[in-house]
């Protein structure tokens, strides 16, 4: 009867016959027995001691033979987060993404509610209260110099922020107005965002956000700069300082009789491309005008 088994026990587990002895070793072995007393002898588990971990099997398959192993595998304890020995080596992407998910960590300071000074982190004080002065009124809304116009080269028509900052120089005077942040700076992949908001003679007159491009990392001060900058040309709008810039019918007019179309080949990579100047403007190195239509 024991052979019998051993034969079918062969056939299902499809074991070599040098493995069979270990089989019969294995089947001849007779169960240990307890007995009522030494069952209840064993020491009572206390309940303050820690559990074990559940021991796992990692499964594995010899090369010779179906058989397979199961070997127990230690369980891991958690690592802990102040071990330097798991931390992860900062690589580009992910210093990058700490950067742009950062900031710059430049949030207005927030004053007491019994300070006599005005936050204007959050505050409107003296919007709307009162025009301005007729003379500082004439000189914002004073006609614009097609002359200080400038043309980007993709045709965009705009003045250069210097201008507006001699504008409001003239009509306020010098350390009269000024730019007060709103909010934290926001550092993205291609661009830097801030709010700002425009106060002039204690006042708040308008709130803008500027946003500027970078084309790398070295380039983010350089753009937040620019983004104040931004912001401050985006609040004289309410100021009606060069309200024409923002006209369709102006724009199409000015680019009818101050703008000319040309095509340019960079003089490195010999791409050649469409640019918008004016009409007394020169293509600039690293470009050279070429016949127009030129390789379109």
């Amino acid at each position: 009867m024991a052979n019998l088994v051993i034969q079918r026990a062969t056939r299902c587990l499809q074991i070599s016959r040098a493995s069979r002895s270990f089989v019969v070793s294995f089947s001849s072995v007779s169960p240990k027995r307890f007995t009522p007393g030494q069952l209840h002898s064993q020491a009572p588990t206390d309940p303050a001691a820690p559990v074990p971990p559940p021991i796992r099997h990692q499964q594995a398959r010899t090369s010779k033979t179906g058989t397979k192993i199961y070997r127990p595998i230690q369980a891991q304890e958690p690592s802990d987060p102040s071990d330097t020995k798991d931390t992860i080596l900062a690589t580009p992407d992910t210093r990058a993404a700490h950067v742009l998910s950062g900031g710059f960590a430049d949030q207005p300071v927030i004053l007491d509610e019994g300070s006599r000074q005005v936050d204007w982190s959050r505050s409107f004080h003296g919007l709307s209260a009162e025009p301005f002065p007729k003379e500082a009124t004439e000189t914002l809304l004073q006609p614009l110099n097609v002359e200080d116009v400038e043309v980007k080269p993709d045709g965009i028509l705009y003045l250069p922020e210097i201008k507006y900052r001699r504008i409001l120089n003239k009509a306020f005077g010098p350390g009269a107005w000024g730019l007060a942040p709103r909010g934290e700076t926001i550092v993205t992949q291609r661009s830097v965002t801030r709010e700002y908001a425009l106060v002039v003679l204690g006042r708040l007159v308008s709130v803008a956000r500027g946003e500027q491009e970078y084309f790398s990392p070295d380039g983010i001060p350089t753009a937040a700069e620019g983004c104040k900058s931004n912001a401050m040309m985006r609040c004289c709008k309410d100021l009606g300082v060069v309200s024409e810039l923002w006209d369709p019918r102006f724009i199409q007019q000015y680019k009818d009789e101050h703008v000319k179309e040309v095509w340019v080949e960079h003089q490195a990579t010999k791409k050649k491309r469409k640019m918008y100047l004016r009409k007394d403007a020169k293509v600039a190195y690293p470009y050279k005008e070429v016949p127009k239509g030129f390789g379109s």
